[in-house]
């Protein structure tokens, strides 16, 4: 699978800083938003009315995570990804590691590095 046909899919979660405007995770967010997307933002470290902090209380069945966090992170909400059964993830640059894409590759979820903003650009265009 390629990163532009994850555009096929509608439900998804970008995980990463998304209250900070100055962030790739809140563009991302935003402009998934904007293209009709069905998306929220999950935030580890904060959890108040705009965004979650866990997979899990997400209220919908996510079919595609977007990774905008450390590896570090990164890595703890794909073994939350792994339980919901959510098995595609976009790793955006600077998010992925060895050990996530190992991770994913053992474990069934389709890893692709890429960049949503990129391809919902080249989406417009085509």
């Amino acid at each position: 699978m390629k990163a532009n046909e994850l555009l096929n899919y509608k439900n998804w979660v970008v995980v990463g800083d998304v209250l900070n405007p100055s962030k790739y995770a809140y563009k991302i967010l935003l402009s998934l938003k904007t293209d009709g997307f069905n998306v929220v933002g999950v935030n580890p470290s904060i959890e108040n009315e705009v965004c979650y902090n866990n997979l899990s209380d997400v209220p919908y069945n996510v079919e595609v995570l977007d990774l905008c966090i450390t590896p570090y992170k990164g890595i703890k909400i794909l073994n939350e990804a792994h339980k919901l059964k959510i098995n595609k993830v976009l790793i955006q640059p600077g998010a992925g590691s060895s050990e996530i894409l190992e991770f994913c590759k053992t474990n069934g979820i389709q890893a692709i590095e890429g960049c949503a903003l990129v391809e919902l650009s080249k989406n417009k265009v085509n």
